[in-house]
């Protein structure tokens, strides 16, 4: 059963006629879901991307705002972007500790509204979709896609939308830090982060966190930002970086010869290429040989 349920109101043209049918609908939707959801907030923007280019927006938005009879429980969400409203939205639902959620959109928006899901949150969230009962007739729906589907446009777009908000977020805990040994000579680019500069809110994982996992809270899109603003800060390509996969063994993966499934450590004399092995409560280790200019990084248990 649900603990929140998101009320999906954008792509709508509202008036003050639409009053009534909006609280019927926020009314219904209580009663529907009052035995176990105590969270129901209302997704709103100007139109079905939250693209601010309407003229009617900000009036639209105070109205649902300023509801006479808005019922006991329930919270706007607005703002620039669809994006940036889930996420607002996400941080919410992480504060009470709520993983069970039900979605209510349209059948028109409900492809897009789970692309956007998947790309902001994991496995650790169940996601129901319900049809939104919401009666304003034809005239108040702006334009949206006819079918069920996601074009590769599309999915560009939301990607692309997810991206510039993650970006304009500000470092949480301070300025990004990259501690460096000087018994490493200046041959090697390497480095050790800290917990500051990146954008994982949540506080075991906050801030700076690099690994993404279906049983975390930290979607991929977040740890990907992490890993932009470091590839930026220390010089290196993120699209030539390879972590190790871990799996708490002695495996050691070659670079040039087969990658296995889980190896805790990486060697490679290849130019170009960044390795690094993450650390939690275990130690991640460098190493580095200046004569055959090669280098490695392990994930080291210790006890």
């Amino acid at each position: 059963m649900a603990e929140a349920v998101l009320i999906d109101f954008f792509g709508l043209k509202l008036n003050s006629q639409s009053n009534c049918a909006l609280l019927k609908t926020l009314n219904a939707v209580q009663y529907l879901h009052a035995t176990n959801a105590k969270f129901f907030y209302i997704m709103h923007c100007c139109n079905l991307r939250c693209e601010n280019g309407g003229e009617h927006g900000d009036s639209e938005l105070e109205m649902i705002s300023s509801l006479p009879a808005l019922p006991v429980g329930f919270e706007v969400v607005s703002n620039s972007s669809m994006a940036a409203t889930l996420y607002i939205i996400k941080q919410k639902l992480d504060e009470e500790n709520l993983s069970s959620i039900t979605i209510m959109t349209t059948l028109q928006k409900k492809a897009l509204m789970k692309v956007f899901i998947d790309q902001l949150f994991t496995d650790v969230y169940h996601f129901e979709f319900e049809d939104l009962p919401l009666d304003l007739g034809e005239s108040h729906i702006k334009e949206s896609i006819e079918l069920n589907t996601v074009t590769n446009q599309e999915l560009e777009e939301i990607q692309n939308d997810i991206k510039t908000y993650l970006r304009s977020l500000p470092g949480l805990k301070g300025e990004l830090t990259i501690l460096t040994s000087s018994l490493i000579p200046d041959t090697f680019i390497h480095g050790f982060t800290t917990r500051t500069g990146g954008i994982s809110y949540l506080p075991t994982l906050s801030s700076f966190n690099l690994f993404s996992s279906t049983k975390r809270r930290d979607p991929k899109a977040v740890v990907q930002e992490n890993l932009r603003r470091l590839a930026q800060a220390a010089g290196f390509d993120s699209e030539k970086f390879h972590r190790i996969k871990t799996d708490h063994a002695n495996g050691v993966w070659i670079m040039g010869k087969k990658e296995p499934d889980s190896y805790d450590g990486i060697t490679t004399n290849q130019r170009g290429a960044t390795i690094a092995a993450l650390g939690a409560d275990c130690l991640p280790l460098v190493f580095a040989d200046p004569v055959k200019k090669a280098c490695g990084v392990a994930h080291s248990e210790f006890f």
